[in-house]
């Protein structure tokens, strides 16, 4: 089959889901995988949570958290390089393991991109009420939690390129400028070699394993772009490398600033730990102020792109499930005319702030509410991540396409996972990976009791409808025949 048949088949396929097609290219692709995992957050204001748990072996967690998302997205692209849908890993995981586990992944996914784009809300609220209090003007945290969820929910109902091209300009200037204090920064020190960092002083494999939790937060969403199979140009191409190559920018990104940040505070008196925005304070040291609120400026704006970032794909998860029976048929329905999942949009939007304003509401702070949300993320994208790499094998052995090597792939995905998920549970008694503190201690029973509701959900839907589970695989068999040429 040529390729421009190919592509003709794909386009037919897409326009069935009501979205605009073919309209993204790949660096706007790529800008809905760094817009969710939104690398500018975690230097500017959320690196001192992950230094709480991890230390001097913060830059190590952040290492293995590459090294394992590496494996992790060679499992992914098994399925991404070969069909392309707005369901992502619920149509992957459907097609390798079955509804039941597709159900567990959706329900997962549409956990943790709500609760990311919830706790960068919370990032959004906090950081804008600093900055705009220096203007001796203070706006309630319910009000900024408002404004932030307002505009992103605009700019996802109304068109999806115009989100993808201010997701990418807001974090391309945001990182640029990151980078170059963050050079400034370990010039003023000399350049030097932080020995306790490079020596892992004081860390345990248990705080490296704790530390991971929030760096798969950190992480989140970089498979983000395989929502976009409708609206991407060449989608068997430019999401399998924008899946990969987010992994691999962000990683280099967030273990090189974290080495230069925590390098930085040493000799200050100041904990990291403590500051909400530890580049404006080693800005200030250096004398260079202006720097650190321009960094904190793209902070803001950087919060602003993952709220949105993560709208856009838990929408779509949304809007393919209830294409397939799972959900009330509106969330199904696209806009007439912005062809976008504008119901689904809507109702992502209102959930994302309702959950943060009753939090602020009950007097937890918008900065202990924004680690405590993306901790609670960290496992729905941790379970996604097991499951797509249990199920790469199985699909390609059911497309005759499997090798040992792939077996490798997977097992070392699903190892890699493994650690974040021994971190947040913790052994107890023991002292190399001890039980995290309250709060963190029971957010993976929350987590397990959520996946039981919403499965036996599930469960109780499939009782009553028996064809729901034909439809799934129906509607997922007709995606997976438009894409028939195997990957070059």
């Amino acid at each position: 089959m040529t390729a421009e048949i190919q592509l003709t088949q794909t386009q037919t396929t897409q326009s069935k889901h009501g979205l605009k097609t073919n309209c993204l290219s790949f660096g706007e692709v790529l800008a809905q995988s760094f817009a969710v995992i939104a690398p500018t957050t975690i230097p500017a204001s959320n690196i001192g949570l992950i230094v709480a748990l991890s230390g001097n072996g913060t830059w190590l967690s952040f290492l293995v958290g590459l090294v394992g998302l590496v494996f992790v997205s060679v499992n992914i692209n098994q399925f991404a390089s070969r069909s392309a849908s707005p369901g992502s890993f619920y149509s992957y995981i459907v097609k390798g393991l079955g509804p039941t586990a597709g159900v567990i992944c959706g329900w997962s996914l549409v956990l943790a991109y709500l609760f990311t784009g919830m706790s960068v809300l919370c990032g959004f609220a906090n950081f804008s009420g600093i900055l705009i209090g220096h203007l001796g003007i203070h706006p309630s945290s319910i009000t900024l939690l408002a404004l932030g969820a307002g505009i992103s929910w605009y700019a996802a109902y109304k068109d999806i390129q115009l989100s993808a091209m201010a997701m990418l300009w807001l974090e391309g200037a945001s990182i640029a400028l990151i980078s170059i204090l963050c050079l400034l920064i370990w010039a003023h020190k000399g350049f030097a070699f932080d020995m306790p960092q490079l020596t892992l002083q004081g860390v345990t494999p248990g705080k490296v394993a704790m530390g991971l939790v929030l760096v798969m937060f950190g992480f989140s969403g970089f498979e983000s772009a395989t929502t976009l199979g409708d609206e991407a140009k060449r989608p068997l191409r430019n999401i399998p490398r924008a899946v990969m190559g987010s992994a691999i920018m962000a990683g280099i990104f967030f273990v090189a600033t974290t080495y230069i940040e925590v390098l930085g505070f040493s000799g200050t008196g100041v904990s990291i730990t403590k500051s909400e925005e530890p580049l404006g304070f080693l800005s200030q040291q250096m004398g260079l102020g202006f720097l650190g609120e321009l960094v904190a400026f793209g902070a803001l704006f950087s919060f602003f792109g993952c709220v949105l970032g993560c709208i856009n794909p838990a929408a779509r998860v949304f809007f393919m499930m209830a294409r397939h029976g799972l959900f009330h048929s509106k969330l199904g329905s696209a806009h007439s005319s912005n062809k976008t999942p504008h119901i689904a949009v809507t109702m992502c939007s209102l959930i994302t702030f309702v959950i943060p304003a009753v939090m602020s509401f009950c007097h937890i702070k918008l900065f202990d509410s924004m680690g405590y949300l993306g901790a609670i993320s960290s496992f729905g994208f941790v379970t996604v991540y097991i499951l797509i790499s249990i199920a790469a094998p199985f699909y390609l052995y059911k497309i005759r396409k499997l090798r040992p090597l792939d077996m490798v792939f997977s097992l070392l995905g699903i190892a890699f996972m493994m650690i974040p998920v021994l971190g947040s549970v913790g052994v107890p008694g023991s002292t190399l990976f001890p039980v995290p503190e309250a709060p963190y201690n029971t957010f993976p029973y929350l987590f397990l009791v959520y996946l039981v509701v919403t499965c036996g959900w599930f469960f109780k839907q499939r009782r009553r409808s028996p064809g729901i589970v034909r439809s799934m695989q129906r509607g997922i068999d007709e995606i997976h025949e438009g894409f028939t040429t195997p990957p070059q």
